[in-house]
């Protein structure tokens, strides 16, 4: 009798246990995807939004680091005027920022 009484106590430790712990990997989730999954997810939405608003004459950077002018926008790629009458097409997606608004920095003598 006294067995049988242990038994059920521990059985039902193990099952709230159980539950428990499904609570705590649930928290753990939301926590990750609040702090780490939405955020990226958002700066990416930014980003793509940005790619398809590209206008002749916007200043950007690539993600090779060249700055220059978009002289034409593709589909899928864009021209861009780097120096002089230098042109380079590069993808869409190596368009890492948009200059235009950015305020112009003195030059270093």
């Amino acid at each position: 009798m006294l067995l049988q009484a242990a038994g059920a106590a521990g059985q039902g430790a193990a099952g709230g246990s159980s539950w428990s712990f499904l609570l705590m990997l649930a928290l753990m989730f939301l926590v990750m995807w609040l702090f780490m999954i939405r955020p990226q997810r958002q700066q990416q939405k930014k980003l793509e939004e940005m790619r398809n608003a590209l206008k002749k004459g916007d200043k950007v950077v690539t993600a090779g680091g060249i700055y220059g002018v978009v002289a034409d926008v593709d589909e899928r790629t864009v021209l861009i005027k780097v120096d002089g009458e230098i042109k380079l097409r590069v993808d869409k997606s190596s368009i890492q920022k948009d200059m235009s608004d950015a305020p112009a920095q003195p030059e270093k003598k």
